[in-house]
């Protein structure tokens, strides 16, 4: 009886690692998705990793939503297998919710933009720096009619990755001290720490209920 108990259990044993070899077996994704969130062919900044997008693959057993994360510089990028996909823009982001998925075939390395449409744009950004002060001058635009701008914001950072989030100084701006498209000055007192140092600046515009902020390019400051 031992002997047959043995037996089974040496056969499912075998079994298991069987189907286990068959399913490591699979060869991984190879074909690379990559693109940009834009606006009028623009790349749009962002908090890093903060925002996503998602990709579905209907005709599986296991349809799951693949999270695809953007970067500050609004690009993103994702390895997948060929075949059909549709990709889908997330509720809270610094642009206008949008429902409609967008039809993507990926074959080999493949490139798709996603165009979306900001609330606001932040545009003409330079940064000068006159001793512990950096000064920004920007121009804020309303592109969309559907929220309220709130404030306008300077982050300085240590790297390049420098945002709401991670900074090492900041200074803002109400709305009401905005006028959307003329000039606007910001300035923001540079830490005591980091007055010989290589820094970044970084303007962001917050948009009424909308927790995201839209960057402009993070520059380094020498």
């Amino acid at each position: 009886m031992k002997s047959k108990i043995a037996y089974f259990v040496f056969s499912f044993v075998l079994v298991f690692l069987f189907s286990r070899c068959e399913k490591d077996n699979y060869d991984a994704p190879t074909s690379m998705l990559t693109g940009k969130v834009t606006y009028n062919n623009e790349a749009l900044g962002v908090r890093s990793n903060a925002l996503q997008l998602e990709l579905w693959q209907h005709g599986y057993q296991n349809f799951v939503k693949i999270p695809v994360f953007i970067n500050q510089d609004g690009s993103y990028s994702a390895v997948l297998f060929d075949g059909n996909y549709k990709l889908v823009r997330m509720n809270g982001a610094p642009w206008e919710n949008n429902v409609d998925s967008i039809d993507v075939v990926v074959k080999g390395n493949t490139i798709v933009d996603v165009p979306v449409v900001p609330y606001f744009t932040v545009n003409n950004v330079t940064f000068q720096k006159n001793g512990n002060q950096l000064t920004a001058s920007f121009v804020v635009n309303k592109v969309s009619t559907q929220r309220n701008l709130k404030s306008v914001r300077l982050f300085l950072g240590k790297t390049i990755l420098t945002d709401n989030g991670y900074n090492i100084a900041r200074s803002s701006v109400e709305a009401v001290d905005v006028t959307l498209g003329s000039p606007t000055t910001l300035s923001v007192s540079i830490p005591d720490a980091y007055a010989n140092s290589v820094i970044y600046a970084r303007v962001g515009v917050e948009t009424d209920g909308i927790g995201q902020l839209l960057y402009s390019v993070s520059e380094k400051i020498q």
